[in-house]
């Protein structure tokens, strides 16, 4: 019984990662090098990440500076940047990419802040999907005589409690991540 509580307490860690991940890669109107965390460069055949060519850092609260540590690879970092879904050219100037973030429009942060709440249902929908299958894994049990209907009852308790605490932390996740986008 406490192996399914701790494993389904594992999986729900990792919605709740996945979110954070998520989160990390909207734009929020200043520069944040995370929005770079789902694009891959074709560098000499293989799909690499950004990260693991160049160097990533902040110049101003809007502008991220790519320096690529292989000349070469820079303008293949500029197109994968442009081919992607951020919406944003870059500037090259021979040695370093610049990305600047224009500031959001209002209509944009509510657009944001509506995926945001978005990806937050979909994660508590998963979290309650690992309750409802430990919840049957519980069941399971009970039928094969391995716990009792007490233990079951105590275990069906258990896994509510943690699931109500996984999701009112994705909430507050979104609380944060809304907050942020928000702020001028």
């Amino acid at each position: 019984m406490k192996t399914v509580i701790e494993k389904a307490q594992t999986k729900m860690t990792k919605s709740i990662s996945a979110l954070e991940n998520e989160y990390a890669s909207i734009r929020a109107g200043r520069a944040n090098p995370a929005v770079l965390n789902k694009i891959s460069v074709d560098y000499y055949g293989a799909m690499t990440p950004i990260q693991q060519l160049a160097a990533i850092s902040v110049s101003e609260a809007r502008v991220l500076v790519i320096q690529p540590w292989d000349m070469s690879a820079l303008s293949s970092i500029e197109k994968a940047i442009q081919t992607s879904d951020l919406g944003i050219n870059p500037t090259n100037d021979g040695k370093v990419l610049r990305i600047t973030f224009p500031p959001l429009t209002e209509e944009r942060r509510k657009e944001i802040v509506k995926d945001i709440h978005r990806m937050a249902e979909e994660c508590k929908v998963a979290i309650r999907s690992i309750r409802r299958d430990a919840n049957e894994k519980l069941k399971a049990m009970k039928k094969d005589n391995a716990i009792t209907e007490d233990d079951l009852k105590d275990g069906e308790k258990q896994v509510q409690n943690i699931t109500d605490k996984f999701c009112k932390n994705a909430d507050e996740c979104a609380k944060v991540k809304e907050k942020e986008i928000m702020e001028l």
